[in-house]
C-alpha cells in the first residue's frame, strides 16, 4: 500500500511539473499597433531558429497571422484596402503565405483561437486581397505588424508584406 501512495504521489508531481512547464512555453507576448484610423491586436511570436514560411507556417494555408488567438483589426472609419470597400469596424485577420504572393482576408466573426476554426465561419469573410511576398536580407526575429497611414505592413523571418490602405 506503501508503494501505490509513493507511486501516486510521483505520478501527481510529474504531471504537474509538466502541466506547469507547458503553460510557461504555449503564449506568446500581445503586441499593438495604431495610427490615426485603425489599430491591430496579435499575438508576437518569435523565430527562435526555426524556418518561418513554407514549414511552421505552411505555404497555402489559412494562417492566423500571429500566434495564440486570431489578430484583430479595428478600422475606425470606412477605408478601402487593396481597392475594396471595408466598412468601420472590427475584424479578425486571417492571411494566406505562398512564396511570392499573400492573400489577405478580414473576417467578420471575432474572439477565434487561431485560425483552426476558419473553415466554420470563412463565409463571414468581407475582404480577399492578394498582394505581393518581399524577401528582406536580414531575418527578423519577432513576427511585426506596423500600420502607417496608408499601409498595413507585415514582416517575419525574411518576408515582408504591404497591404495598401485608404482612408
Amino acid at each position: 500500500m506503501r508503494n501505490l501512495y509513493s507511486l501516486l504521489f510521483l505520478l501527481f508531481t510529474v504531471c504537474n511539473a509538466t502541466q506547469a512547464q507547458d503553460s510557461k512555453q504555449v503564449l506568446s507576448p500581445r503586441a499593438y499597433a495604431k495610427c490615426d484610423n485603425a489599430e491591430i491586436n496579435y499575438g508576437q511570436p518569435s523565430k527562435r531558429g526555426r524556418t518561418i514560411f513554407g514549414e511552421l507556417v505552411p505555404y497555402g494555408q489559412v494562417w492566423r497571422t500571429g500566434a495564440n488567438e486570431a489578430t484583430e483589426i479595428t478600422f475606425k472609419k470606412d477605408c478601402t484596402i487593396g481597392g475594396q470597400k471595408v466598412k468601420a469596424g472590427t475584424y479578425t485577420l486571417f492571411t494566406i503565405p505562398n512564396q511570392k504572393e499573400w492573400t489577405i482576408i478580414l473576417n467578420a466573426e471575432l474572439k477565434q483561437w487561431g485560425a483552426f476554426g476558419y473553415e466554420d465561419v470563412k463565409n463571414k469573410d468581407v475582404l480577399h486581397i492578394t498582394v505581393p511576398a518581399q524577401t528582406v536580407a536580414a531575418p527578423q526575429e519577432k513576427f511585426v505588424i506596423n500600420l502607417k497611414k496608408d499601409i498595413l505592413e507585415l514582416s517575419w523571418d525574411q518576408t515582408a508584406v504591404v497591404v495598401p490602405m485608404k482612408f
